[in-house]
């Protein structure tokens, strides 16, 4: 007998959940959690090996206040002050060029270049640099360069090289970020006659800026381990280098690479500074990201 309008149709009784979704809920969040677990399960273990032995290296009063300057392979003493010189310094100019080319470009894709030629040749590119080695792009800076420019192997050629490698996460990243700021605010804006320009340096950067400062700390965290860039591009010295553009520097990565030359694994000494040199490195991204996340935080839009 079919419902009349004066009669509504009734909706049926809830039965319950069945046994079968819920063995199926189960199954899933127990898979879900043993993943978790195994993935945690190396990460923890490399993080535990750098702290066990790196950890004397670190608590030595001179560590971060000398270099290996006039240090042999197997006499103890010496520090990381110029390895850590060395990696801030192209990790500042790497950043300073990368951030700034890479959050242009993912806006262009998001609010203006979606459908056009050379919106869709640039996601091509992109997608291409996000898989380059990073060898590669070490060799063609050096080709272009050192080479073809005539320019010396430097600190600054390594951040160029970086920047190839940086460049694709922070678009990639921020694109996004960009992507999930909802369009009632873009429209909201439009409506009340602020330009397109404005709107997205006031409206949807600011809304998205977490994201994006955590995309970019995860791209400088990828390059600031990079060796091959460094062995390519310039040597490792033992002393303090400031000049980005001429002679030798040391940067953490290059001091692993040192001391795995100088003997690490069969002498105490070069293993000690070897995992001293890695614990450090695991150390100064951690306090990039916590700052990082402190900025955004910041100037997160606040909520009324």
């Amino acid at each position: 007998m079919t419902a009349t309008l004066d009669q509504p149709v009734k909706a049926p009784a809830f039965q319950g959940v069945s046994v079968r979704r819920k063995l199926t809920n189960h199954l899933a969040t127990v898979l879900v959690s043993a993943s978790m677990l195994i993935a945690l399960v190396p990460l923890l273990w490399v993080l535990w090996s750098a702290i066990a032995k790196g950890w004397s290296a670190l608590t030595s009063p001179v560590w971060f206040t000398n270099s290996q300057s006039g240090m042999t392979a197997f006499a103890p003493g010496g520090g990381v002050y110029h390895a850590l010189i060395g990696t801030l310094l192209q990790g500042v100019v790497c950043s300073i060029i990368s951030i700034p080319i890479g959050v242009m470009v993912a806006v262009y894709l998001v609010e203006y270049g979606g459908g056009t030629r050379l919106g869709k040749l640039t996601t091509f590119m992109v997608d291409i640099l996000t898989g380059v080695p990073s060898i590669v792009a070490a060799l063609f800076i050096y080709a272009l360069w050192v080479a073809t420019l005539g320019f010396g192997r430097s600190g600054f050629a390594v951040s160029l090289s970086l920047v190839l490698l940086m460049i694709p996460v922070i678009v990639r990243a921020t694109e996004e970020m960009l992507r999930i700021v909802p369009m009632d605010l873009r429209e909201a804006s439009y409506a009340l006659g602020v330009p397109k320009w404005k709107t997205i340096l006031r409206i949807v950067i600011p809304t998205a800026l977490s994201g994006i400062v955590t995309g970019v700390m995860l791209a400088l965290a990828r390059v600031m381990g990079e060796t091959a860039p460094l062995l390519i591009l310039v040597g490792y010295a033992q002393a303090i280098n400031f000049d980005m553009f001429n002679g030798f520097m040391g940067s953490l990565p290059g001091m692993m690479y040192d001391q795995i030359s100088a003997g690490a694994g069969a002498n105490p000494v070069p293993t000690d500074r070897l995992w001293g040199a890695a614990l450090t490195l695991i150390l100064l991204i951690a306090v990039l990201n916590v700052a990082a996340r402190l900025v955004a935080k910041i100037f997160a839009p606040k909520k009324f």
